[in-house]
Order: structure tokens, then C-alpha cells, then sequence
């Protein structure tokens, strides 16, 4: 970490940090604040919008899970975010991702001027590719090609869940910057686990 976390509990005596404190523990209850809460919290009305729009992302979306999962997990190999990767990808697996997908997203080359391989993978559903296909061009390139946002229609996903799965990948792009950028967790010089090392642990 390139700053000295903040502390577990408020420093000063405002009210208003305090709840901000609350509110936050409460969302990770029954883990402790994690290091990226304990780095944001330098700046507490920030860590208080940080934790409202992540928290309405993680649980209140209708978007299947495991295609949010999938797609954050995607952002974190696009970004180099080992944190990311290392917190995000078991929660694909136990939402429903087969390993093969994950090795899938892992080891596949940005498909923002390519997606031919994309396409081949036999391990990928349709709707795993095009999760994949936008989240790449939305974190590579930022403009989505029209084909790229209509598969996301062709493969059945409702407007709702498009405007959930986009702020997820967006909302996550903006975890990894932060997470790289500070190196929350000491993770920058540290390798993404394996998706065989991610199986075993859920065993």
C-alpha cells in the first residue's frame, strides 16, 4: 500500500464519520473493513458514496451473478488488478461458472480488435461471450461497437440488466484503478491465482 491505511474506527469524534463507519462495516458484516474500505475511508464522505453505489451493484441487481462475476473477473485481467482477480473470481465459481469459463476469461487475448477466438471457445455459452466481447471493448476502448451491445439483446438480457451489467464493469474498472494505482493489499508484484488453486479452495 503506498499510503498508511486508515484506522478501524473512526478518528475524530464527527457523527457523521462515525455513521459513515457503520454503514460500511455493516455492509461487510460479518468480515472486518477490508483493505480497500481502509483505504477509501482517508476520505469518508468518498468511501460513504464508494460503499452506497458498490452495494447497490453486489446486492441489489437483478443481473445473474455469475455473469456480473464473470465480467468483473474480466475487468481484472484487462486491468492487471490481482486483487480484484484474486477476490472477485471465486465468487464466479461458486455463482455458477465452470473453471473452464474462468480459464476462459483469464487466458483470452482482449477481443476488442479480434474476437475470433472469442467466438471458437467452446467453453463459453452465448451469453458468457457477449459478457465478455462488451466488457472488453468497455474497458479497452470505452466505445461499444453497435453488434457488441446488440448480442446483449440477441442473448436475452433486459434493459434493466444491461444498465446493471454496464455499471458493474464500470464500477469495477474504477475498484481496479483505485486498487493498482494505491496497491491496496500489496498485490501489485503478486500473481493472480490459478483457477485450479480457486477450485481447490472451494472444495
Amino acid at each position: 500500500m503506498r499510503l498508511p491505511y486508515a484506522p478501524n474506527t473512526p478518528a475524530d469524534d464527527s457523527p457523521e464519520t462515525a455513521e459513515i463507519y457503520a454503514r460500511i462495516a455493516a455492509r461487510r458484516r460479518p468480515r472486518p473493513l477490508i483493505p480497500l474500505d481502509l483505504s477509501l475511508l482517508h476520505s469518508p464522505p468518498v468511501a460513504d458514496g464508494w460503499n452506497s453505489f458498490l452495494g447497490a451493484i453486489r446486492t441489489q441487481t437483478v443481473v445473474d451473478q455469475g455473469l456480473l462475476e464473470l465480467a468483473v473477473s474480466r475487468v481484472a485481467v484487462l486491468t492487471g488488478a490481482v486483487y480484484e482477480w484474486n477476490a472477485h473470481a471465486p465468487l464466479a465459481l461458486k455463482a455458477g461458472i465452470p473453471g473452464e469459463a474462468l480459464q476462459a476469461a483469464r487466458s483470452l487475448p482482449s477481443t476488442v480488435d479480434d474476437r475470433s477466438e472469442l467466438e471458437a471457445t467452446a467453453t463459453l455459452s452465448a451469453q458468457q461471450k457477449a459478457v465478455i466481447a462488451y466488457t472488453d471493448q468497455m474497458t479497452v476502448k470505452v466505445t461499444v461497437e453497435d453488434a457488441v451491445f446488440a448480442q446483449l439483446q440477441t442473448v436475452g438480457f433486459s434493459d434493466r440488466e444491461i444498465v446493471e451489467l454496464t455499471t458493474g464493469v464500470a464500477g469495477y474498472n474504477c475498484v481496479s484503478r483505485v486498487l493498482v494505482a494505491l496497491d491496496v493489499g500489496e498485490n501489485n508484484d503478486k500473481e493472480m491465482k490459478s483457477v485450479d488453486e480457486l477450485l481447490a479452495a472451494l472444495k
